[in-house]
């Protein structure tokens, strides 16, 4: 059986377009499986760059964060003694002492000679490596004259303690009320910025009383007079000398 020319041709044709095919189909089909491992691959190595430029924090790191804590305030107790008690035209002394109590005890309220005296604890922020400490007070108190009657201040120093003196000098009887207040100044070394901080503000009562309607002078005056007087009644042999002066002197008259 012979095979025309033209039909070899046709069948020639026609593997080879079949043959073009199946390349184009496996060449697409390839194609894909390799896109899709690359993303695969892509996805999967992400989370491992990640985890390699961005490490935990360092045992060290964490440690020093938890225990940097703020310096503990320092505490002090603060004592006010004065009279309650002035006789009008005399003068007396309020102190107000800031000292260290590193037990945190509290004087209590006593009386001592005569004087009331009151303590309380109080916490002063512990600033002394960046700022210069300043202890300021003030006695406000209307009808007494009080000596200095301007702010006072001492620096402050830790460890050391600071005391402040008023004199007080009422002229007239009555009660007067007034009140003692305790600042903190805060000096930047660096910049010199200043801060003002309240530390106590305690009120202060004192009675002023008179000796039998007369001034702390001529109380004074008349106690003297009295007490020269008394002496020389007292002095020995006082009653015989008396006698032996009105003899002498009945004589005279005779």
């Amino acid at each position: 059986m012979r095979i025309s020319n033209r039909t070899l041709i046709i069948s020639v044709l026609l593997g080879i377009i079949l043959l073009c095919g199946c390349a184009a189909i496996y060449l697409l089909s390839a194609q894909n499986l390799s896109g899709t491992a690359s993303s695969t691959d892509e996805s999967s190595s992400e989370p491992g760059e990640v985890q390699a430029t961005a490490p935990l924090p360092s045992l060290t790191s964490v440690v020093s964060e938890t225990t940097s804590q703020p310096a503990l305030p320092e505490r002090r107790r603060l004592t006010l003694e004065f009279p309650p008690q002035v006789r009008a035209g005399d003068s007396d002394l309020v102190r107000l002492t800031l000292e260290v109590d590193e037990a945190g005890n509290l004087t209590p309220t006593a009386e001592i000679e005569g004087n009331v005296i009151t303590g309380e604890v109080v916490e002063i922020p512990n600033l002394y490596e960046f700022h210069h400490v300043i202890a300021e007070a003030r006695f406000d108190i209307a009808g007494l004259e009080v000596r200095p009657a301007e702010l006072i201040s001492e620096p402050l120093a830790p460890g050391n303690s600071v005391t402040f003196y008023w004199s007080v000098l009422p002229q007239n009887t009555g009660t007067y009320r007034g009140t003692i207040w305790l600042y903190l100044r805060f000096v930047d070394k660096q910049n010199g910025e200043e801060s003002r901080k309240t530390l106590s503000a305690q009120i202060v009562e004192i009675e002023a009383v008179n000796f039998l309607g007369l001034s702390g002078n001529f109380a004074r005056t008349t106690g003297v007079v009295g007490s020269v007087i008394g002496t020389v009644i007292g002095f020995p042999f006082f009653e015989e000398i008396v006698k032996l002066l009105l003899k002498s002197r009945n004589k005279q008259t005779k």
